[in-house]
């Protein structure tokens, strides 16, 4: 009997075209969006639904159709304001820079679809990221690189479970783009030819600190600019409105150009330095999420590290602390650590394990 699985479409190219492989290699497979928009109201949904508004229902549907699978919208918009919107606003608060899209595929995409999708039968999940999953010799699953650098999503994949990485299909890490979208051309999938979605999917507009305003009562105001000695040298909108590293948008008349270095939401200071205060060679992570084994057991481990989405990697040593942090000491400097987003650790082609840079 064919194995169940259930594919997470969201409208776009990847996962139609993931749906399409998984049918074809035989699984018996069903569509579902993830409804996680928070409004009722049609317009507002159509225009701020992001990879899973109106739109993306239709889109979805049609190409299930076409595809000849069983498709349904199942409800995750208390999951998804829960683990994701109140996270994001929580994390800026506190001075931090969230990565909403790495909690949105822990905790919605994987922990509570997984839960749906097993209670009706599932035997997988799977979905159109460009990683893919691989066992190891030791047995424990790990996020491997897609074929294409230029689209690899293991990043944002990092915080995965075992337990989830052993229910997950990603068939579409296999391809590049272009054969991904030659796939859906091929197959006559009118989604074919989409654009990706690259923005927050809750915040399409980008102004974060504008829907963080709208969110809560409790926002930080204006509080000081200061250099790392505590000199005062003007005042910034809120800490809300700034991240580690940023230089445009400061407002500051200092002759030269000048970076934000630290955020400090206790007094509410922005601490400005200048190029070389953005560096740093050290940084340590808590909320670690061992993948390829599970744990350094004292060991010290040379791997490769990425700070960021589109950080290319660089070389480090990890090491586990006393308190069960793990710290991190790089080669050469590293630009704009920012607590708040993830450190993610690589072993040739996949993921090793990640946290969240404290």
């Amino acid at each position: 009997m064919a194995k169940k699985v259930v594919v997470g479409m969201s409208g776009g190219v990847d996962s139609s075209v993931a749906a399409c492989l998984l049918k074809e290699q035989g699984y018996d497979v069903i569509g579902v969006t993830m409804q996680i928009w928070q409004e009722e109201n049609p317009e507002e949904v159509e225009e701020n639904g992001g990879c899973c508004g109106l739109s993306a229902v239709d889109d979805a549907r049609r190409v299930a159709w076409s595809l000849g699978i069983p498709y349904y919208v199942m409800n995750f918009r208390q999951e998804f304001k829960e683990s994701v919107m109140d996270y994001f606003v929580d994390e800026y608060l506190h001075g931090h820079t969230p990565n909403p899209c790495i909690a949105c595929n822990r905790y919605v995409k994987w922990e509570a679809l997984l839960a749906r999708s097993m209670e009706i039968g599932a035997d997988y999940i799977a979905t159109g990221h460009y990683a893919r999953v691989m066992q190891l010799p030791n047995g424990r699953y790990t996020i491997q690189n897609s074929v294409t650098a230029a689209k690899d999503q293991t990043y944002a994949l990092y915080n995965l479970t075992q337990e989830q990485l052993s229910r997950t299909l990603m068939p579409v890490g296999a391809y590049t783009k272009d054969e991904i979208r030659q796939i859906a051309e091929d197959h006559g999938l009118e989604v074919a030819s989409k654009k990706d979605s690259m923005e927050i999917c809750f915040i399409p507009d980008n102004d974060y600190a504008g829907f963080i305003e709208r969110s809560v009562d409790n926002v930080p105001g204006p509080g000081n600019f200061v250099d790392k000695d505590g000199n005062i040298l003007g005042r910034h909108k809120g800490i809300t409105h700034y991240t580690v590293g940023q230089r445009k948008g400061l407002n500051l008349a200092l002759g030269r150009p000048v970076f934000v270095t630290e955020i400090r939401p206790e007094t509410g200071e922005v601490v400005i330095g200048d190029n070389e205060d953005v560096f740093s060679d050290r940084l340590v992570c808590g909320n670690v999420n061992w993948m390829a084994v599970d744990g350094l057991h004292g060991e010290e481990k040379t791997v490769m590290a990425k700070i960021r989405y589109s950080h290319k990697g660089a070389p480090c040593v990890i090491r586990e602390l006393p308190d069960g942090t793990v710290e991190c000491k790089f080669e050469t400097p590293q630009r704009a650590i920012t607590p708040g987003q993830a450190v993610v650790f690589y072993e040739n082609d996949y993921v090793f394990g990640g946290g969240t840079i404290l």
